[in-house]
């Protein structure tokens, strides 16, 4: 009676156990469908804003000296967003999945690993979201929808460089679109701070426009993703000087890399990492899947 009780008890808890993994799942994949569209619809939003807003209210067509900042505001928008979505798409053209594996591992269900990945060898992740084996993983991105992983770490850390400056530039114009539409003064530092708050309660009493509490609450989208993608690309760029991931540093196994820090940044960003700072083009060299195995041994 006691081994019948034990055993429908492991039962339970195995099929509970499922479920939560189904139910993880589940959310991960949501959100690996949204948050792609969420970054396109921040990018129209963002591109609509300067062009329709920021730019005609701030440099008017009437004052013709104001017509070379107007452009050159213009061209350095572009220029960040450009790069932004240039590298986002290299991040997804060259993903880090491995080629040479035809056999994809079935994971199981009590996985001991993460919900989203488990650990193979010499590097080697299997994602539960792509369905592939991922060289020397470092995450999963939700906005690209793929992993980062060596091949187009490179890109991924510029587009989370440019995304950042062009939020934040985006930011510097929207609080100058405030003052010259709105007469709202950013002299004091408290401003900013209560300018959401103070904004919404104007706007449930009729005060000011749907469209003005927009921009308030872009002002703070742009500040939000701006220094959030700095503060990754920092981290992502201390962890490949140190030649280690996310992966390792999750799993608390750092690898004892012993290659100076020039060359695990060189082995990322290529011999022509100066043109990559400037263009989202390819400046790494591919080489076979034998040779990152072997760096990983």
């Amino acid at each position: 009676m006691c081994r019948g009780s034990a055993v429908l008890k492991g039962q339970l808890l195995r099929s509970l156990t499922s479920a939560d993994m189904f139910t993880r799942m589940l959310k991960l994949r949501l959100l690996n469908a949204v948050a792609p569209a969420y970054f396109f619809m921040a990018t129209a939003v963002t591109f609509i804003l300067h062009f329709c807003f920021f730019i005609p209210t701030i440099f008017p067509n009437k004052d013709t000296s104001l017509r070379g900042s107007a452009t050159l505001h213009t061209v350095v928008f572009l220029f960040l967003m450009f790069n932004a979505l240039g590298n986002y798409i290299m991040t997804i053209k060259y993903p880090a999945e491995s080629a040479n594996e035809t056999v994809v591992p079935v994971c199981s269900a009590h996985c001991s690993d993460k919900v989203d990945a488990h650990y193979l060898l010499n590097g080697r992740h299997f994602c539960k979201l792509c369905k592939k084996v991922i060289l020397k993983r470092d995450h999963h991105c939700f906005f690209t929808g793929n992993c980062i992983g060596n091949k187009n770490m490179r890109y991924f850390i510029m587009f989370c460089i440019y995304t950042s400056c062009t939020c934040l530039y985006s930011l510097v114009l929207g609080v100058a679109f405030l003052t010259v539409e709105y007469s709202i003064s950013f002299e004091n530092p408290l401003t900013f701070l209560t300018l959401l708050p103070l904004s919404t309660g104007y706007f449930f009493t009729g005060t000011i426009s749907g469209l003005q509490l927009f921009l308030v609450l872009m002002l703070y989208v742009w500040l939000g993703i701006g220094l959030v993608c700095a503060g990754f690309c920092c981290q992502q760029v201390l962890l490949v000087a140190w030649g280690q991931t996310w992966c390792q540093m999750q799993r608390g196994q750092l690898v004892d890399n012993r290659s100076p820090w020039r060359t695990n940044l060189k082995d990322v960003f290529g011999t022509r990492w100066i043109l990559g700072l400037i263009l989202p083009v390819q400046t790494v060299e591919t080489c076979s899947e034998d040779t990152d195995a072997h760096k990983q041994e």
